[in-house]
C-alpha cells in the first residue's frame, strides 16, 4: 500500500469515525434526552418520566445536539437568607427543594441550563420562606410550627413553579438551620458575656457579705466566749479570795503571834522582792525582828 493510499484510509476513517460520534448518543435509565435541531426542539423527549427507553440512539450528525437531563429526584441548595420574623427576630435560614423534572421540554425552553434553573428556583424558594416565614414567630420557626410552616412553604413554591410553568414537580422543601446573622448574633453573644459578668460580681459581692458576717459572728463569739471565761475566772478568784480571807481571818484569831509573823513576811517579799531595794534603818527596828529571833521571837 502507498504512502498516499495510507493517508486516505486514515483520512476515512477519522472520518467515518468523526461522523458515528456524532450520528449515535446513549441514553442512560437514569436520564431523560432531549434533540435539538439548530438549537430548536426537534421531537419528543426520549425515555422521558414515566417510560423505560435507554440505550443507544441516533441523530442526525452536525445537524442534532442532545441535551441530557437527569430523571431522579434531585436537591437544590437555596442558600442562607434572612427571615425577619413577625416577632421582629432576624434569622439566618438556609434551605433546600427537593425536585424532579416532570416535563423537560418545558423546563428547557423555560431555564435553558441547570444553572439558570438552580438559580431561578432559589429565588423562588428564598422569596417563598420570607413571605412564610415572615409571618410567624421565631419560636414557630425554629420548633413550635416548623412542619407547618415548610408544608406551607413548598405548596407556595409548587405554586409558583407550576404558574411561571419550569416543568418541575416540588417534592419537598426543607431547612437546614436557622441562626441568627452574623452580627446579631456578636449582639447577642455580647449581651449574654455582659449578663454572665453581672451575675458573677453579684455572686461574688454576696459571697463577701456572708463572709464579713460569718467572720462578724465568729469575733462576736469570740468576744462573748472570753468575756464568759473572764468573769468566770474573777468569780473564782473572788471567791477564793473570800476563802482565803476567811482561812487568814480564822488563822489569825487563833494565833496572834502567826499573824504578826505572817505580815512581816509580806512586808519583807514587798520590800526586798526586786533585790536591789536599799533600807537604812536602826538595827533594832521591829522591821527587823524576825530576822533577829525568828518567829518566836
Amino acid at each position: 500500500m502507498s504512502r498516499n493510499a495510507l493517508i486516505a484510509w486514515l483520512g476515512a476513517v477519522f472520518v467515518a469515525g468523526v461522523l458515528l460520534a456524532n450520528t449515535f448518543y446513549v441514553v442512560d435509565q437514569r436520564q431523560q434526552a432531549i434533540v435539538l435541531r439548530f438549537g430548536k426542539v426537534a421531537g419528543g423527549v426520549v425515555n422521558a418520566v414515566g417510560t423505560n427507553e435507554p440505550g443507544l440512539k441516533v441523530k442526525l450528525p452536525f445537524v442534532e445536539t442532545v441535551i441530557l437531563l437527569d430523571k431522579r429526584n434531585q436537591s437544590l441548595d437555596a442558600g442562607q437568607e434572612e427571615v425577619l420574623a413577625s416577632d421582629q427576630e432576624r434569622l439566618a435560614v438556609d434551605g433546600f427543594i427537593r425536585y424532579r423534572i416532570t416535563d423537560p421540554l418545558q423546563y428547557y425552553r423555560a431555564l435553558g441550563d441547570e444553572q439558570t434553573a438552580h438559580d431561578r428556583m432559589g429565588q423562588i424558594v428564598n422569596a417563598s420562606l420570607r413571605q412564610v416565614l415572615g409571618s410567624a414567630t421565631s419560636t414557630d420557626i425554629i420548633s413550635g410550627r416548623r412542619e407547618a410552616l415548610m408544608g406551607q412553604a413548598r405548596d407556595e413554591v409548587a405554586s409558583e413553579a407550576a404558574h411561571a410553568g419550569l416543568g418541575v414537580q416540588i417534592i419537598d422543601l426543607r431547612i437546614k438551620r436557622v441562626d441568627l446573622p452574623d452580627t446579631i448574633r456578636a449582639a447577642v453573644y455580647r449581651r449574654m458575656q455582659t449578663a454572665r459578668q453581672q451575675e458573677a460580681a453579684q455572686a461574688r459581692a454576696m459571697g463577701e457579705q456572708q463572709k464579713r458576717e460569718i467572720m462578724a459572728d465568729a469575733d462576736k463569739q469570740v468576744a462573748i466566749t472570753l468575756a464568759t471565761a473572764h468573769a468566770e475566772a474573777e468569780r473564782t478568784r473572788g471567791e477564793g479570795d473570800a476563802k482565803r480571807a476567811i482561812l487568814f481571818a480564822s488563822s489569825f484569831g487563833r494565833d496572834p503571834k502567826f499573824a504578826a509573823f505572817y505580815r512581816s513576811m509580806q512586808a519583807y517579799e514587798t520590800a526586798l522582792a526586786q533585790g536591789d531595794t536599799t533600807l537604812v534603818l536602826s538595827p533594832d527596828s521591829d522591821f527587823f525582828k524576825y530576822f533577829k529571833k525568828g518567829p518566836g521571837g
